[in-house]
């Protein structure tokens, strides 16, 4: 039986890795223990990432609410209550959307929750 030994699967694993790196400055590209952490400290700041683009997103339908909420005179707290003392269904991405690109619509969700 021949000899089995390692190389071929740690070389290609080091490939696989020493290709993620690729394009980081110095020797984060072509050495593979620098490049190895290199590419795990990336991973760990995409991973963080997708959970920081929904915090974002959110803070910015927050603030476009906000901003055509204050056009009527109401606060975004005060309208967000306002939203859900009237049982309108709309989510805050939704009612961003509608601030941003259909005003009209958006008046008209306003003068719901006044009546």
């Amino acid at each position: 039986m021949p000899r089995s030994v390692p190389s071929v699967a740690s070389r290609e694993r080091r490939r696989k890795v020493l290709k993620q790196a690729k394009g980081y400055f110095g020797r984060r590209k072509n050495v593979w223990t620098v490049a190895k952490n290199a590419v795990d400290k990336a991973k760990v700041y995409q991973y963080i990432g997708r959970k920081q683009r929904k915090r974002h997103f959110r803070a910015l339908w927050i603030t476009r609410i906000n901003a055509a909420a204050r056009a009527y005179g109401f606060s975004y707290s005060a309208f967000m209550g306002a939203l859900d003392k009237a049982n309108v269904q709309l989510n805050r991405k939704v009612l961003a959307d509608l601030a941003l690109n259909d005003p009209t619509a958006f008046k008209a969700v306003v003068d719901q929750i006044k009546k």
